[in-house]
């Protein structure tokens, strides 16, 4: 009969339609051991009254005892739950607890460097590098000495150290989930804003403030037929006629006229006075007062069309098809200084520099050639300190930086189409950068550290660069063919582009930061207590 009685225990037991009777299963222990404390409280609380309530429905032969029978309530009274609810209860927590995601995503926020892609002489030197700079504060080092440094560290090492990172890890940092904030900013921290990507207050409009028609300007790459005085006027050659454009009042008025089929091939303007100089397809130069608007002189010295003029003080230097170079005084009756066969092509490209001790002229013989000034005078040397033919195309944009007098910017045509700095204390090319168009004028900008560049074919746009770094900071478009000229204005802050197109645009692209601070003025001198003492 004892089989018997345990068959009818293990049916009663196992029935599914009755509370499960006897002691929690080994499964579920384990389940009770692995969950966090919280979880523990409950299952505690379960497993109280499961043994509870197990104890209860069993015939035991010893009995219960009073002290723990006294708290509790009778069974009529209490809420009943049973074991089996409870288990399903528990299993439910349980499972919500494993599907809860993991607070860091990818399961980890640990970030192991890769030792393939890391250079650990660099990172050595970057470590060591702090106490050098600490020991180095006192001296002062020119900008030109560190320019130097920067390029030779370039070299050697194939790029800027300053962006290199001593340890290189192979995976990125995983994405910290939707709306979470670290408090710590250790792992999920967001990464400030370099200087290079900061936006800057300065505002550059991407249209023209305003348009001019220029109906009949010659579509010619070799001649320069735009020049803005220190006194506010435009000189503009449209022709046989030079026009003058008063950018202050808006008056226009008519300068001159050739007769029959010459035309102007160049204009320029004095660097300080009324006079413009005039070269014409005969070979003359003429000079005009446009004060009284009358023609002064007539200076010959060419055989064919003068298309580059270039002023130092007193003296005018022009350039003519044939690649001479011709230096007039035009104080003197006897005007031809000195004559020089420079280039075997036709002169496009001529600039005296801001301190009148270089002259540079670029032709169509591809050929850069920089003169030095005769000591104590306003004229070159017949013979180049530098002839330079990195170009591959006719050199006509040329501009000197205005506030380093040795550094000169050139730019080539069409089959070249680059951008190159020279130092013509040494005649090295200092840098280069391809600009994928024909370069057709340069401007230095002297409100910013920038220079701005004016291309024909294919974009027929205008470009800002970050000097040196030659980073660009705008691109003005608008012409619908090439920009042969660029002016700037007196103040700086205006850029004027000639194009094919015949218009004329003017760009405030240098306005003054209303943002940065204003430069500290000279504060006056305050006679002492003692001066204001002495009577």
């Amino acid at each position: 009969m004892s089989h018997l009685k345990y068959m009818k225990e293990l049916n009663s037991l196992t029935r599914m339609d009755e509370p499960v009777k006897g002691p929690v299963p080994r499964w579920q222990k384990k389940c009770l051991e692995a969950s966090n404390s919280s979880i523990n409280v409950s299952i505690n609380s379960s497993r109280k009254i499961m043994s509870g309530s197990f104890a209860n429905s069993t015939t035991s032969k010893t009995p219960t005892k009073r002290s723990e029978t006294r708290g509790k309530k009778t069974p009529a009274k209490a809420t009943k739950k049973s074991p089996m609810a409870e288990m399903l209860n528990l299993l439910l927590v349980i499972g919500r607890a494993s599907t809860t995601p993991a607070k860091t995503p990818s399961g980890g926020d640990r970030f192991i460097p890769s030792r393939s892609t890391t250079n650990f002489d660099l990172g050595h030197y970057k470590l060591q590098q702090q106490n050098t700079d600490d020991a180095d504060k006192g001296e002062t080092i020119s900008p030109s000495k560190r320019e130097m440094q920067r390029l030779i560290g370039e070299n050697l090492h194939g790029g800027d150290i300053n962006s290199m990172r001593v340890l290189s890890y192979q995976n990125k940092a995983p994405a910290p989930p939707e709306g979470y904030q670290n408090p710590l900013r250790v792992v999920y921290s967001q990464t400030k804003t370099p200087a290079s990507v900061k936006a800057s207050t300065r505002y550059i409009p991407q249209a023209p403030d305003r348009i001019l028609d220029a109906p009949d300007i010659i579509d010619d790459y070799y001649l320069n037929l735009v020049d803005w005085s220190s006194s506010n006027l435009l000189a503009v050659a449209l022709g046989a006629n030079v026009y003058l454009w008063n950018a202050g009042s808006g008056t226009i008025e008519q300068l001159l006229e050739l007769e029959g089929s010459d035309y102007v091939c160049s204009v320029g303007w004095i660097q300080e006075g009324p006079y413009l100089a005039v070269g014409t397809t005969t070979g003359n130069t003429e000079l005009w007062d446009c004060s009284q608007m009358k023609r002064v002189r007539v200076m010959n010295g060419h055989v064919s069309r003068v298309g580059s003029l270039a002023w130092n003080s007193h003296v005018l230097s022009t350039g003519c098809r044939s690649g001479q170079i011709v230096h007039h005084d035009v104080r003197q009756r006897d005007h031809i200084v000195a004559s020089i066969n420079a280039h075997a092509q036709e002169v496009c490209g001529l600039k005296w520099s801001p301190d009148g001790k270089y002259l540079a002229s670029g032709a169509n013989d591809n050929m850069l050639m920089v003169w030095s000034a005769v000591a104590g005078q306003n004229h070159s040397h017949t013979q180049p300190i530098y002839s330079l033919n990195q170009h591959q195309a006719a050199v006509k944009a040329l501009a000197w930086c205005p506030w380093q007098n040795n550094i000169l910017a050139s730019g080539g045509g069409t089959a070249d189409r680059t951008i190159r700095f020279w130092n013509c204390n040494t005649g090295a090319c200092v840098n280069t950068i391809d600009t994928k168009s024909q370069v057709c004028s340069l401007l230095w900008s002297t409100t910013y550290k920038e220079i701005v560049s004016g291309h024909g074919y294919a974009q027929n746009q205008l470009t800002i660069w970050k000097y040196p770094g030659m980073t660009k900071v705008a691109e003005l478009t608008g012409h619908s063919s090439r920009v042969l000229h660029l002016a700037m204005s007196p103040d700086g802050t205006t850029v004027l582009s000639a194009g094919a197109d015949e218009t004329l645009r003017l760009w405030k692209c240098f306005q003054p930061d209303p943002h940065k601070k204003k430069e500290i003025t000279e504060v006056k001198s305050v006679a002492s207590r003692l001066k204001q003492s002495i009577r």
